[in-house]
């Protein structure tokens, strides 16, 4: 609910002595981020800060997430997103604002309870958008975590051009639902690309090949197939092989082999490619 400054309200307070404060905020913030950040920096984000700070107040509102508030969150966001782009912690980000309730303790200094009371309601609207910067920085987090793990995905999924008309995917580690996708999506695009008739979906490097694993490589098989290519499974090692036929795996009329090399000889011939074996004679 809005309420009315007093004779001592939160504004009153913030205009008390507002170069001090405003000093030693920005001391206080740049001594918690060691540097990482130039004064400066922090001046320019900070002063802007404290200005949409007060004319938030002045509207009477002291929700931190009301409408006299909305130019303060903005900036705030701002901020908690550069702050977890640039390696800050949560709390080095919270401190931003938090560093200003210090600020302004002198203020209580003379004792009146008005003061008191402007101090407490104003401390309440800074631990709120302390909170709120948490929420931003949280969130900001999670993108970049979640484009991070994409863009490695897009990296450990490679496709690449054994010859003409032949192309392989090496898989290295576990093979689920997401990264299925992305096998699928990148195989099928290089199958366009190259105008390949031939592909070679190599497991050597998946440790395991489960019921899952088997479904989501025929999935990728039948995909390929509809784009008229051919796809041939290698990297079965013994294990593999033995886990398969334990499973009751079927793969049906799939071309397997057990090793990359013996694939691609099979694709070649495949593709009317003669293969010659020319053997050195002893010299």
């Amino acid at each position: 609910m809005a309420q009315q400054d007093g004779p001592a309200g939160p504004v009153e307070l913030l205009s008390i002595d507002q170069e001090r404060v405003t000093a030693e905020w920005i001391d206080g913030v740049s001594r918690s981020l060691q540097g990482r950040i130039s004064k400066a920096e922090v001046d320019r984000e900070l002063r802007e800060l404290y200005g949409a700070l007060v004319d938030g107040l002045r509207t009477g509102d002291e929700d931190a997430r009301g409408d006299g508030f909305s130019e303060v969150r903005a900036l705030l966001t701002e901020l908690s997103r550069n702050r977890a782009r640039q390696g800050f912690t949560p709390s080095e980000t919270a401190i931003s604002v938090l560093a200003l309730k210090q600020a302004l303790e002198p203020a209580l200094r003379d004792g009146s309870a008005e003061v008191t009371t402007a101090y407490l309601r104003l401390a309440r609207v800074l631990d709120d958008l302390a909170l709120l910067t948490i929420e931003a920085y949280t969130r900001t987090r999670e993108e970049i975590i979640s484009s991070q793990a994409s863009q490695l995905m897009e990296l450990s999924t490679p496709v690449v051009k054994l010859w003409d008309g032949v192309i392989a995917v090496p898989l290295v580690g576990t093979l689920d639902s997401a990264r299925t996708q992305v096998v699928m999506e990148k195989l099928l695009q290089a199958l366009v690309d190259t105008g390949s008739e031939q592909a070679i979906i190599d497991i050597t490097g998946v440790p395991a090949v489960d019921t899952q694993v088997a479904q989501h490589l025929l999935k990728t098989v039948v995909a390929a197939r509809l784009m008229g290519a051919e796809c041939t499974v290698s990297g079965i090692r013994p294990q593999i092989a033995q886990t398969i036929v334990a499973l009751g795996i079927e793969f049906g009329d799939i071309v397997t082999k057990g090793s990359l090399a013996d694939a691609l000889q099979h694709a070649l011939r495949r593709s009317g490619v003669d293969l010659v074996t020319h053997r050195d004679g002893g010299r």
